[in-house]
C-alpha cells in the first residue's frame, strides 16, 4: 500500500516562489536560483535520511534536527566552506519565515529553526588588481578577431563599471547610451537599476560589437560562438587565460587568483585611491550599504599609510631619524664563537 502524500509542503513551496518571491518580494532571478538550489540540494538530503521519495516528504519532517544535519553535510560532506553554509542557512530560513506566516499550528517548529546561528567566519581581504596590473590583462585580447574584440569590451567594461559579472552579461543593447556622457544601464540585486558613466575607450570596445550593429534593441551585447549568450563560467575561463599571458610582462600576476569579482574589486579600490567618496562608490558599485564599500579601504596599503601620514603632519609632530644599530666586529666574533 502506497503512502498518502501530504499536499501541504507541496503547496507551500510553490506559494513560496511564486508568490513570495515573485510577487512580494520580486527576487531577481539569480536570488530565485540561488533558492530552489538550495531547497533541492535540502529536500533530496531530507529524503535520503528520512530513507523515502522527496513526493513523500511532509512539513512534519521539517525540523531543527534535519536542518542542522544537513549544514553539518555541507561542510563535511561536500566540503563546503562556511559562507556557502551560511548562504545555504539564509535560502532556508527566507522558505522556513514563509512556513510559519502560512502555517501557524507549527509555529514553535519552525521559530526552533529560525533560531539556528550563521556560523562566524574570518573575514577575508579582497583580492584586487593595482591599476598597472589590470592594464596588462586588458591589453591581452587579440582585437584583430571578433571574439578578442567581445573579450577587451567585456573586461573593460566590467572594470570601467565595477559591474558584477552577472550584471555585465545582462547588458543588453538598449541599455547603453551614447549622449554625453556616454553610460550604461546596469540591474544589480534586487533590481536596482543604476547608470555608469563609460570611458571613451569602452564606448568605442562596445560599438564595435556585433549586437550594436544587429539593430535588435533587446539582444544581449555579450554572445558565445553559438551565438547564445555568454556564461559567467565562460567569462571566468576567458579571463584566466589573459592572466596567465599577461603574467609573462607582469611578474605580480603569476599564481594570482584572479576572477571577474577581482576586476569588481580593482575598479573599488582604484575609485578609493583616486579620493573619490566612499557614499559616491557605493551608488557607482550598486551596494545596500556603504559598509560594505568601506572594506575596500581596508585592502590598500598606501591609502592606510597616506592617512598615517595626514595624521602625523595634522598633529604636528615632525619625524626623528635615529642611527640604525650596527653591531661591532666583536660582537660579531662573539656570536660566530657561539
Amino acid at each position: 500500500m502506497s503512502r498518502r502524500v501530504d499536499p501541504v509542503l507541496p503547496r507551500l513551496v510553490e506559494s513560496y516562489f511564486r508568490e513570495y518571491l515573485d510577487r512580494v518580494r520580486g527576487a531577481s532571478h539569480h536570488t530565485v536560483v540561488a533558492y530552489r538550489d538550495t531547497l533541492r540540494l535540502f529536500f533530496t538530503f531530507m529524503a535520503g535520511t528520512r530513507r523515502c521519495d522527496v513526493s513523500a516528504l511532509r512539513v512534519d519532517h521539517l525540523d531543527v534536527q534535519i536542518v542542522t544535519a544537513f549544514l553539518t553535510h555541507l561542510e563535511a560532506t561536500r566540503r563546503n566552506s562556511p559562507a556557502t553554509r551560511n548562504c545555504r542557512l539564509a535560502a532556508i530560513r527566507s522558505f522556513v519565515r514563509h512556513l510559519a506566516r502560512n502555517d501557524p499550528p507549527r509555529a514553535g517548529q519552525y521559530h526552533r529553526i529560525l533560531s539556528l546561528p550563521a556560523k562566524k567566519t574570518p573575514t577575508r581581504m579582497a583580492t584586487y588588481l593595482e591599476p598597472e596590473e589590470a592594464r596588462h590583462v586588458l591589453d591581452r585580447p587579440d582585437r584583430r578577431t571578433a571574439l578578442g574584440r567581445r573579450d577587451h569590451a567585456l573586461l573593460l567594461l566590467l572594470y570601467n563599471t565595477g559591474a558584477r559579472v552577472s550584471e555585465a552579461l545582462d547588458v543588453r543593447v538598449h541599455d547603453v547610451e551614447r549622449a554625453r556622457p556616454p553610460h550604461v544601464r546596469v540591474r544589480g540585486k534586487g533590481r536596482r537599476e543604476r547608470l555608469c558613466p563609460l570611458w571613451s575607450e569602452t564606448m568605442r570596445a562596445l560599438d564595435a560589437l556585433p549586437a550594436m550593429q544587429s539593430g535588435k534593441p533587446d539582444q544581449p551585447l555579450f554572445l558565445n560562438r553559438r551565438a547564445e549568450r555568454l556564461t559567467r563560467d565562460g567569462v571566468a575561463h576567458m579571463l584566466r587565460k589573459y592572466v596567465r599571458q599577461a603574467a609573462g610582462n607582469m611578474p605580480t600576476l603569476h599564481r594570482r587568483r584572479v576572477t571577474p569579482h577581482v576586476l569588481r574589486h580593482s575598479c573599488a579600490v582604484a575609485l578609493l585611491q583616486a579620493g573619490i567618496d566612499v557614499s559616491v562608490i557605493r551608488d557607482y558599485l550598486g551596494h545596500a550599504s556603504v559598509a560594505t564599500t568601506s572594506r575596500y579601504i581596508t585592502t590598500n596599503l598606501q591609502m592606510k599609510r597616506d592617512v598615517l601620514e595626514a595624521f602625523w603632519h595634522r598633529a604636528g609632530l615632525t619625524s626623528t631619524r635615529t642611527t640604525p644599530w650596527r653591531p661591532t666586529s666583536n660582537v660579531l666574533s662573539f656570536l660566530a664563537s657561539l
